[in-house]
């Protein structure tokens, strides 16, 4: 990665949690976006479907969308930015999962870069 002399790096869907030396050498330079309003839902075994197939059983009128730092842990790092989503009558985990990503992670993902490009953060 350092013969790149990257300045950030997007993680969106990642799946794999990044080695701590790596976590540490790019402090605050590692963002991803998650499928939910963290702390809720995130972490160990919450990732694509799962995320919103428990948001529906758990009956939460509200969902969303978290960009934030990468740190150590699964999802635990400092929050950027969240959207808000409303949960509908009849959504299914596969309805949900898209309209977070159209009105939450497709927003604030692009938002987020930007904000960090301009050092707005």
């Amino acid at each position: 990665m350092d013969e790149y002399d990257l300045d950030l790096i997007v993680l969106a869907g990642f799946l794999v949690k990044i080695p701590e030396a790596m976590v540490e050498k790019y402090e605050h330079r590692i963002i991803n976006v998650h499928p939910s309003l963290i702390p809720s839902f995130c972490g160990v075994g919450y990732y694509g479907l799962k995320v919103h197939e428990a948001a529906l059983a758990r009956g939460v009128k509200v969902t969303g969308a978290t960009v934030h730092f990468v740190d150590g842990g699964m999802d635990t790092g400092p929050i950027i930015l969240q959207k808000a989503v409303e949960v509908l009558p009849g959504d299914t985990p596969e309805v949900l999962q898209r309209r977070v990503m159209e009105q939450a992670e497709w927003v604030i993902l692009p938002k987020a870069i930007d904000m960090i490009a301009n050092k707005e953060i």
